[in-house]
């Protein structure tokens, strides 16, 4: 008989400041590891819009992020998550007031945000490549046992 794994996690919500760049990207990779085996969505504290740079980076590894539409915490249709991870100290904070009465397990990934980087073109996709990688080799240690 096979042995199940009562900590399996089958729902994950991924969250940020503005659902815009970061939790969108975490969205999008885990769906490319793991399909539909775990149900993903993603929010922001406050209302967004996808950022360009994000369409153009995901699209590098065939992740298309052309029908992302940005979705607030309250907006969301389902708030019963497995697990929350937060990926900006505001979307933590945000994140523990939602599952304080819940059973769901709240990870805090502080993920640099790369509007910050200023420059050419080449030198702002770079930072978020930066961030693409950097998430999607935390996504392969963390999931690689779900």
């Amino acid at each position: 008989m096979a042995e199940t794994n009562p900590t399996r996690i089958s729902s994950v919500l991924f969250a940020c400041t503005y659902n815009s760049i970061r939790s969108p990207m975490a969205e999008g990779l885990l769906k490319m590891l793991m399909g539909k085996s775990i149900y993903v969505d993603s929010a922001g504290v406050r209302e967004g819009e996808i950022d360009p740079f994000v369409t153009a980076v995901m699209a590098e590894l065939g992740v298309d992020m052309s029908r992302h539409r940005c979705k607030t915490f309250d907006q969301l249709e389902d708030d019963s998550f497995d697990l929350v991870v937060s990926l900006s100290p505001e979307a933590q904070h945000r994140a523990v007031e939602m599952t304080r009465t819940t059973a769901c397990d709240v990870e805090f990934w502080n993920t640099f945000d790369p509007t910050l980087v200023e420059g050419s073109r080449e030198a702002r996709l770079d930072a978020y490549r930066q961030v693409r990688d950097t998430l999607l080799k935390r996504l392969k240690k963390r999931f690689a046992a779900s």
